[in-house]
């Protein structure tokens, strides 16, 4: 009984830490003008996946959702870097990478070793439900830059841009691409 109380303590004070997450803000600003949290991105990811379920074909929806749970978990310790000003001289991934380890210090081993596996599995992009998600997290955060009241001057165009090498590689999220591109350009012209 012992072990089975230690192992619930780990877990909920990794809960504890992890819920930085509601206070990591991304550069995206919500409908009230609000900037978004990573957790609010994460939740709204995991929101499109399941009203995508029955047009996902060929992916496992559990292992899906999994990854998009795990993938920005690693903010919460350094925080978001909008991609409009990631540093190419620094490895991003290799600092989530590390900042995951570093928030599941504490956990129960075998847990620790299946968030870092899933997050492995999310930054590799090469299984069907990496594509999915690495695909799904590009166009939650266009379409949170188009519905959101954003800063005066923001660059809606480019969006046009933005993860394109992810969004193009299943049709699926090639058609949630274009419907996204539409609403950035009609926004882009209300700006």
């Amino acid at each position: 009984m012992n072990t089975e109380m230690d192992r619930l303590d780990r877990v909920l004070a990794f809960l504890g830490r992890a819920e930085r997450l509601k206070d990591t803000l991304r550069s995206a600003r919500t409908g009230d003008g609000a900037r978004e949290s990573v957790a609010a991105h994460s939740w709204s990811l995991c929101l499109l996946v399941l009203l995508l379920e029955d047009e996902l074909e060929g992916v496992d929806l559990l292992q899906l959702l999994r990854l998009c749970i795990v993938h920005d978990l690693g903010e919460a310790i350094s925080g978001d870097i909008p991609a409009i000003h990631q540093d190419p001289n620094i490895d991003k991934s290799a600092q989530e990478r590390a900042d995951l380890v570093t928030l599941s210090q504490g956990l129960p081993t075998d847990i620790a070793a299946r968030l870092l596996t899933l997050w492995d599995d999310y930054e590799s992009g090469e299984t069907p439900e990496a594509v999915a998600a690495k695909g799904l997290d590009k166009i939650e955060t266009m379409l949170q830059h188009v519905t959101g009241a954003q800063d005066p001057g923001f660059d809606f165009a480019w969006n046009l841009g933005y993860g394109t090498d992810r969004t193009s590689r299943t049709a699926l999220l090639r058609s949630l691409r274009d419907k996204v591109d539409v609403m950035t350009r009609a926004r882009a012209n209300k700006a």
